[in-house]
């Protein structure tokens, strides 16, 4: 069996084969919540289980990968840390809105990437200060766009992206959690 990576499957990919599933996709959304809204209802499930000293096997539909952290943080850093992952999941989600909407309004994006920073402070993380939250102060984001159209149009891709992005919504208003914990058994 030939193990391929993401980008030597997705490099192949033309703009037009891109146009094509993008318009895809909208349609058969659009068919299927007309049949029924509750159609639009998706619920994720994601499993993970403890590894080592602090890292996590993560098992999400058929996809399979690690989450660790730095040796400073207890971890023998294998792989991308939890907030690394969330950052990442942050800037994978603008990638695919931008996308998606760009195809809407008939916006060309020729190159598109971003880099995102968070700053957390620790002492909330180990329960040193009460007062600090444990997860991130500020998050930044940088994404650049290139191609043919105009600023303008980029600036109004951009305000739809932001207005639809699930990952940055997830980062910019509380979502209410249960946690439930089952001990023993």
């Amino acid at each position: 069996m030939t193990t391929n990576t993401i980008a030597q499957i997705v490099s192949t990919i033309t703009n037009e084969e891109r146009s094509k599933r993008l318009i895809d996709a909208g349609a058969y959304w659009g068919e299927t919540i007309s049949k029924d809204t509750a159609n639009a209802q998706l619920t994720y499930k994601v499993r993970g289980s403890g590894l080592g000293s602090v890292a996590t096997k993560v098992q999400a539909g058929r996809h399979i990968f690690d989450i660790d952290e730095p040796t400073g943080l207890a971890g023998d850093d294998t792989a991308a840390s939890p907030v690394e992952i969330a950052l990442g999941a942050f800037i994978a989600c603008q990638v695919v809105v931008y996308r998606l909407y760009a195809q809407n309004l008939g916006i060309a994006i020729d190159e598109i990437n971003a880099v995102a920073e968070g700053d957390l402070d620790v002492r909330g993380l180990f329960g040193i200060d009460p007062n600090i939250r444990p997860g991130f102060s500020e998050i930044r984001l940088t994404v650049h766009v290139a191609g043919p159209d105009t600023d303008e149009r980029y600036q109004e891709l951009r305000r739809l992206v932001d207005a639809n992005c699930p990952v940055l919504d997830l980062f910019a208003n509380p979502t209410p959690i249960r946690v439930n914990l089952i001990a023993n058994r």
